[in-house]
């Protein structure tokens, strides 16, 4: 059989061999404890569970095959697999300057603490690495948008002796497969678009080196970082439509960020697939389609609240990457550098018809004051 497309990878990703009066879609496995005895694969639950095992054989098949998968409680239990299972006191780490919020204060409070020297780079670059021994990417940024060369950065950091880590939650693996363009590991927060739908807490860490996934594993199984049997399962189950979701949230928010670049009061709007955003060049060298979110600047918070009033679509979460739109004023927590009126959209979904009137008569209401 030829390479199969991503709709076909998805929806059978992790499955079973068939076996004649067995389930076809096995449940979870809900237990902590094993009998023992001769052949026994588990013993504690964790240190491992069925279950586990089959989500990340699927998603190690959707990072494109030959993949260590190990599985998290969340997507900032994986960060922190990677920092701390990886660097040790005199190491020094390059973390992103503009992801993910909640990465910087991790690193900058807990990691510095433990002797470890840690540096920030916006995400289009510079870099600095010299002497570095883990440099840490997300692209495209949350919530910025921006992008970042992986094949030049990846080289440039193992000419400098450095492992590189990409956080992928943004693009998904059927978006960007960072581990193709010479990255050492791959994480993501499967909270968002891979899961999809708003209503579990799950992560991961893939990599297609032995040593460096049997570091990560038990850090997971030191920590206790471990997933819910049932939360596995439901990401499990989550992936056979992620192909079809992402498909429609690539297409609303190409729709939605085009909406907003001819609407005089946004200032800024950020997608790596419009043509014109700066970011494209790059992301369409190594990106397989470019994903539901995108970021906009609009006039002030109480525009902001009188749009999102306004809309019978879009809801105020904080979350991305559910089948319903979601906007979120990102200034309002404090942890990222932007204007009042910035805000973080994650398309749903909806019918494009339906959400891009539903948000012109919210931008028009907003507007009208």
């Amino acid at each position: 059989m030829s390479v199969p497309g991503d709709g076909t990878l998805a929806s059978h990703a992790g499955e079973r061999d068939a076996v004649a009066g067995e389930p076809a879609r096995p449940g979870p496995v809900l237990s902590s404890i094993f009998h023992l005895g001769p052949g026994a694969s588990d013993s504690y639950g964790r240190a491992d569970n069925p279950t586990y095992r089959d989500l990340e054989r699927a998603i190690g098949e959707l990072e494109g095959g030959g993949v260590y998968t190990t599985a998290f409680a969340s997507g900032m239990a994986a960060i922190s697999a990677v920092l701390f299972g990886l660097l040790t006191a005199g190491d020094t780490v390059v973390i992103p300057s503009d992801g993910y919020y909640a990465t910087r204060p991790l690193a900058l409070d807990r990691l510095d603490a433990l002797g470890v020297t840690v540096r920030q780079a916006p995400t289009p670059g510079p870099y600095s690495l010299d002497g570095a021994a883990l440099v840490l990417l997300e692209t495209p940024s949350n919530p910025g948008m921006d992008v970042c060369d992986l094949a030049a950065v990846c080289a440039e950091a193992h000419a400098a002796g450095a492992l590189v880590a990409v956080d992928n939650t943004t693009a998904t693996p059927l978006g960007q497969r960072p581990l193709d363009f010479g990255a050492d590991l791959v994480l993501a927060s499967d909270t968002k678009a891979l899961s999809g739908h708003g209503d579990l807490l799950i992560g991961h860490v893939s990599t297609r080196d032995e040593a460096l996934a049997g570091r990560i594993r038990q850090w997971r199984s030191w920590t206790g970082a471990i997933p819910g049997p049932f939360e596995a399962w439901l990401a499990l189950r989550s992936l056979a439509t992620l192909d079809l979701r992402l498909e429609r949230q690539a297409s609303n928010a190409l729709a939605v960020a085009s909406l907003l670049a001819a609407r005089p009061e946004v200032s800024a709007v950020r997608y790596p697939g419009l043509p014109d955003d700066p970011a494209h060049p790059v992301a369409s060298k190594q990106m397989r389609r470019f994903g539901g979110v995108l970021s906009a600047v609009l006039p002030d918070a109480a525009f902001v609240e009188r749009m999102l009033a306004a809309s019978r679509l879009a809801a105020a979460v904080t979350s991305f990457g559910d089948v319903r739109t979601g906007i979120d004023r990102r200034a309002q927590w404090g942890g990222d550098v932007v204007p009042e009126g910035f805000v973080r959209i994650s398309c749903g979904i909806e019918d494009t018809a339906d959400l891009v009137a539903d948000l012109t008569v919210a931008l028009d209401a907003a507007l009208a004051g």
